[in-house]
């Protein structure tokens, strides 16, 4: 049976990763693998009973993640409709590209802490649209801006979904993570911005033509203000109200759903149905990406599986006696998530290793959500925010290897060193 799950296990995998060359949507095989493997486990099992019990044991935690990615979508879904990150985007001028560089390399790096790098990726690109009219300037600012918003994720339990996964899972804490690896993130990000920066001096912004937008859409200074600071408000109390509360983050997110939904509902009371229609959260909970959302579920319920049958385990050990060292197995893990989704590889090391081995807060998990967070970098595919950026400016694989991944792989070894000599002299 064991032979038989790897085998299905990996050509689901596989089949994840090769999702642009044979083109079917990385969802689908992770939804035929998890049926799969739960159906096999089941069937060739003696307690069906067990399996049922350890499914829904599963499911909880699955639907815990789900459910708080559900919402915090939702919320920057609403931000956006009320255009409200103008607020940030509005107070970028320069006329000095490698100025430019350095600020958006910033805000996408501390934007990311708090909204998520996918959709900073989204902003911040769709941003540089507004202000670079020579394409292959935006395609190098794309790139750092893939660097930025993943560096900006991993120090944050919010701003990525694998570090999401390790806080609701209780390997990290919140305070705990942002302490321990913000100095690691951010020598990610300064170490590439440095190098572009000499690479762009002296070179001036060359704006496009400004075409006035159709006021359709428009929403009024006070609605963008009031939803920006709200939704990020939302945002950053979630951890808050995780350590007051004790409950789990997924309640605090609706919770702050629920009241952004309310205070939408009261400023746009008096307005026509038709007029209003776009701004409702109604609307943003159709525009979310449901895709991304059932593939998590998919992948998660598919590790659960390997995790029950202790084929995680197994595999730590041997990864243990055969490598031995923490730092260099945590280090590779970091560089395969340039190649395949980093989402299945946190879930599979979260199954791999125990709390009862490596408490909360240790070693392996912070420095865990810094590899896997920051490691999708090196290559375009290898990272939400690369994927993103690819289908945005249409940057071809190699293209992305040949101007970015150089400057990915100095942030990511200079950041593991960072964290590394900080971890020496604190611990």
């Amino acid at each position: 049976m064991l032979t038989l799950l790897i085998v299905i296990f990996v050509i689901a995998y596989s089949a994840i990763a090769l999702e642009h060359p044979i083109k079917i949507n990385k969802s689908a095989s992770a939804l035929l693998g998890a049926g799969l493997l739960w159906t096999v486990y089941a069937v060739m099992t003696d307690d069906p009973h067990l399996v049922g019990n350890q499914l829904n044991e599963s499911l909880a935690s699955t639907a815990q993640i789900v459910f708080f990615l559900m919402g915090a979508m939702t919320i920057v879904e609403v931000v956006d409709a009320h255009n409200g990150f103008e607020v940030i985007t509005s107070r970028i001028r320069t006329t000095k590209l490698s100025t430019l560089m350095g600020l958006v390399g910033f805000v996408s790096f501390f934007l990311s802490a708090v909204i998520d790098n996918l959709t900073t990726t989204i902003v911040m690109i769709s941003l540089m649209k507004k202000l670079l009219d020579h394409h292959d300037d935006r395609l190098f600012f794309a790139g750092m801006i893939v660097i930025a918003a993943n560096a900006g994720g991993a120090w944050s339990p919010i701003g990525d979904v694998t570090t999401t996964m390790l806080w609701i899972g209780g390997r990290i804490t919140a305070l705990a993570i942002m302490k321990g690896v913000l100095a690691a993130s951010l020598v990610n990000l300064i170490l590439p911005l440095a190098v572009t920066s000499y690479l762009l001096k002296g070179r001036e912004v060359v704006a496009p033509v400004r075409v006035q937008e159709n006021g359709l859409l428009q929403t009024t200074s006070f609605e963008r203000n009031l939803m920006f600071f709200m939704g990020i408000g939302i945002l950053i109390c979630v951890p808050v109200f995780k350590t007051v509360t004790h409950l789990p983050p997924f309640m605090g997110i609706l919770f702050g759903l629920g009241i952004l939904w309310l205070v939408g509902e009261l400023i746009h009371r008096e307005k026509e149905d038709e007029e209003k229609e776009h701004l409702t959260l109604v609307h943003a909970l159709m525009r979310i990406d449901m895709g991304s959302l059932v593939f998590f579920i998919g992948i998660l319920l598919s590790v659960a599986t390997l995790e029950h049958t202790h084929i995680l385990r197994a595999m730590a050990k041997w990864l243990d006696q055969t490598v031995g060292r923490q730092d260099v197995i945590v280090t590779i893990i970091g560089l395969v998530s340039a190649i395949v989704d980093n989402v299945p590889l946190v879930a599979a090391s979260m199954g791999m290793y125990g709390l009862a081995q490596y408490p909360t807060d240790s070693f392996l998990w912070e420095f865990m959500a810094y590899c896997a967070g920051t490691g999708g970098s090196i290559l375009i595919i290898g990272s939400a925010a690369g994927v993103a950026a690819m289908g945005l400016e249409k940057i071809h694989f190699f293209w992305y290897v040949k101007r970015i991944s150089g400057l990915a792989l100095i942030g990511y070894f200079g950041g593991i060193a960072a964290y590394i000599v900080q971890y020496r002299l604190f611990h």
